[in-house]
């Protein structure tokens, strides 16, 4: 086993840090650029090394990995030999709730409360679960002991944690509720009606819902105030997701298009054809740059949003898709689950494989954040798997803390309060936010540009076929003159377009003069701007 020492270690993290080769300054000849690339070089060196010793001493664990020997494929790994290998605590996490309902009339358990649907907060120690048939429970993964168990007798599509584990919504048969952690109901939103899938904006501090009808509600739940209601205008959908990168809000559709929201527009930033057939699942990769989708052609594609392009486009239906913290998509048809990864060539291939017993029907996955877990919402109840090499091993208590107490998780209740963020700084690049946008100047157009717009005038009328008339109304030399008096209001008319913006320019400095004051009509300045 070869042993690196510090330096040499440093070295090896600080190259992953780097932004490819530097530039080679000594061809420059101008010295005030070549000075302020050099210095630019010089930042982004010290960058490098500063995250790199980051990493050395605050990122103690590494992330693992499935590595298969000789012709040995990862995927043919179960999750029994994966038990065998971890450790006590991550054994834990490797369960199946089988969660029958029972029929009182009968006394007897007759029927089950699925197919089920889940969510984790931001840490990933507690998870809601919701059944089709009213079921909702909150869970403290750490002690795998339940919080709350209620029934609230009525169908539940979907469930999402609001800012903290005390707070979640429910897109209930009418309306959407929100509970806290005790299930007392604490609001009724009755403007959202009878959403089809929920999705929380946690830098915004908004809930969004996509009902029956297609419409699309954003509500801040920090004032109550309903900041959009929009129609989509493409029928009904129950596929929504929110980028991570600039909180834009995706929704699928049946047409095979994908669209993207803003709270302060009425219309969609970017709609894609993406499939053709129905949009049947989207996720988002941590970076936000990657987008993957799931159509009813049978097919997956990777998308990369800053061309809008379909980078690999993979065989297979998918119910469900999710990105983990590392960049794994998890994808489920049916009862069987397939989790992809990047390989050398940066395509994703066949990473792990699972199939549900006993055939249950697999509603959602969901990667659980900061482990190597993958949740799965089914017919029949949960189930957790263990996926090695999907969560980020080491958090930061100032983002996302699975140990914190009451009083820090209400000192960053403040803290995230203080820094919502308005509806307003939604864009698709947040890069842009706090810069300046240019007014570039129309070019004046030169004289050969003039001349050359006014030759494919004439030329256009001269190739006009003129109709022939009876009665010596088609003699040639009255042809001719025709030809003669279209190519001269030609120029005519190209004379007065182009005089037409110095006499404007002339009209609206005379208003504007007429506008002041008569004292200060002498000193107003005769150069238009």
């Amino acid at each position: 086993m070869e042993i690196l020492d510090f330096s040499d270690e440093l070295e090896v993290k600080v190259k992953k840090y780097q932004r490819g080769e530097a530039a080679n300054l000594e061809v420059l000849k101008d010295k005030k650029l070549k000075g302020q690339l050099a210095d630019r070089e010089e930042l982004y060196k010290k960058s490098a090394n500063a995250a790199a010793k980051a990493e050395k001493w605050l990122m103690q664990t590494e992330a693992g990995r499935l590595e298969a020997d000789g012709i040995e494929k990862t995927w043919r790994f179960d999750q029994h030999a994966i038990a065998k290998e971890v450790d006590v605590a991550s054994r834990k996490n490797q369960f199946d709730l089988i969660l029958p309902g029972k029929n009182h009339a009968l006394k007897e358990v007759a029927f089950h409360l699925g197919p089920y649907t889940l969510d984790y907060t931001a840490s990933g120690r507690y998870m809601v679960a919701a059944g089709r048939k009213g079921h909702v429970a909150l869970v403290d993964l750490h002690t795998m002991k339940p919080i709350k168990d209620m029934q609230v007798r009525e169908t539940v599509r979907d469930v999402v944690f609001l800012h903290n584990e005390l707070f979640f919504a429910a897109a209930q048969k009418k309306y959407t509720y929100i509970y806290n952690q005790a299930g007392a109901e604490l609001h009724c939103l009755k403007e959202h009606g009878s959403a089809l899938k929920l999705q929380f904006l946690k830098n915004h501090f908004l809930l969004s819902s996509i009902n029956k009808f297609g419409h699309l509600h954003y509500q801040d739940i920090t004032t109550g105030q309903m900041i959009g209601n929009y129609r989509s205008g493409l029928g009904r959908s129950d596929v929504l997701q929110v980028n991570p990168y600039n909180s834009v809000l995706c929704s699928g559709h049946a047409g095979g298009t994908v669209s993207m929201w803003k709270p302060t527009s009425a219309a969609p930033l970017v709609k894609m054809l993406c499939h053709r057939g129905p949009v049947t699942a989207i996720s988002f990769h941590p970076n936000g740059h990657l987008m993957a989708t799931a159509g009813m052609d049978k097919k997956i594609k990777i998308w990369d949003l800053r061309k809008y392009e379909a980078i690999q486009t993979l065989p297979g239906h998918a119910k469900s898709l999710d990105f983990s913290q590392k960049g794994l998509l998890a994808t489920s048809t049916g009862s069987f689950i397939q989790v992809l990864a990047t390989s050398d060539s940066q395509d994703y291939g066949r990473y792990m494989i699972h199939t549900m017993a006993k055939g249950y029907q697999i509603n959602k996955v969901l990667f659980r954040p900061y482990e190597d877990v993958l949740g799965i919402g089914h017919s029949n109840g949960l189930s957790s798997v263990l996926i090695p090499g999907s969560g980020e091993p080491n958090f930061d208590s100032w983002v996302a803390n699975p140990y914190e107490t009451s009083k820090q998780r209400s000192e960053k209740e403040v803290r995230v309060l203080l820094d919502k963020l308005p509806p307003e700084s939604i864009i698709l690049d947040p890069t842009k936010i706090g810069t300046l946008s240019i007014k570039k100047k129309k070019e004046k157009r030169t004289k050969q540009d003039l001349e050359e717009e006014k030759e494919a005038a004439v030329a256009a009328v001269k190739n006009v076929h003129l109709k022939k008339k009876t009665k010596g109304r088609s003699k040639p030399s009255k042809m001719a003159r025709k030809k003669q008096e279209g190519i001269e209001q030609a120029k005519r008319l190209f004379v007065e377009k182009n005089e037409d913006g110095g006499a404007n320019k002339k009209q609206k400095r005379i208003t504007e003069m007429s506008d002041l004051p008569v004292a200060l009509q002498p000193f107003a300045s005769r150069k238009t701007s």
